[in-house]
């Protein structure tokens, strides 16, 4: 069995490509999140089944299954290989961010709106009352039950994290994608993959470090408030 010292820095040349693909599919989560909070909270007709439709397709299917629809499905359209979006879906990096993006988007928004169910219904009469248009009562709304999601969030943001993983199943070369060409060249296979796993370990207890101090500056801010 090979050093697994000789594997480690070849290993950790993916957590670049890991970290990039986790937190810009987090932010563009975060942001169809809030609008498809906004569209619920609001409760129009159309948009808010629209909404539902989306939300329910999103947590309804394997992530695995989003990622290949969104990579190799565009390519069974000549229109769309025609188009100016083909430049973008064609790219490995633009399909798994837009996968995950879209899946955490579906789970964060279920994430806020329980939390904002949960904060009384006196809070959003006196933002009306106080002329607050639908955007500034939503924040408002939000930076109260923050104190609720901020746990909750900080699960999805592993989730997310951990499923960054799968980028290697349409060749990009992230942690697990590394992980993969070492074992092929190597069989090297416990060894790789327990590096492999200890790696994840390592940011997912980083980053569950940091959201518990989050969660505890945002209890203090709640509390001197």
């Amino acid at each position: 069995m090979t050093d697994w010292l000789e594997y480690l820095p070849t290993l950790l040349q993916g957590v670049g490509v890991t970290l990039w693909i986790t937190c810009s599919g987090l932010l563009l989560g975060l942001l169809i999140a809030l609008v498809l909070t906004w569209i619920l909270e609001q409760e129009v007709p159309v948009l808010t089944q629209l909404a539902e439709g989306y939300l329910l397709l999103l947590t309804g299917t394997p992530l695995l299954v989003q990622i290949f629809l969104i990579y190799y499905g565009p390519a069974q359209f000549d229109w769309l290989k025609a188009s100016w979006a083909w430049q973008y879906l064609r790219e490995p990096g633009f399909c798994i961010v837009l996968a995950l993006g879209l899946n955490a988007g579906a789970y964060t928004c279920r994430l806020f709106k329980g939390a904002l169910d949960a904060v009384p219904k006196g809070e959003t009469l006196a933002c009306r009352a106080l002329g607050m248009n639908a955007w500034q009562t939503l924040n408002v709304k939000l930076r109260h039950a923050g104190r609720r999601v901020i746990p909750a969030y900080s699960n999805e943001v592993i989730l997310v994290l951990k499923g960054s993983s799968l980028a290697s199943t349409i060749t990009i070369m992230d942690i697990m994608g590394l992980a993969q060409r070492l074992n092929a060249q190597t069989y090297d296979t416990l060894v790789v993959f327990a590096l492999a796993g200890v790696i994840y370990l390592a940011l997912n207890g980083t980053l569950t470090l940091l959201f518990r101090l989050l969660e505890r500056r945002a209890l203090i801010f709640q509390t001197q408030g």
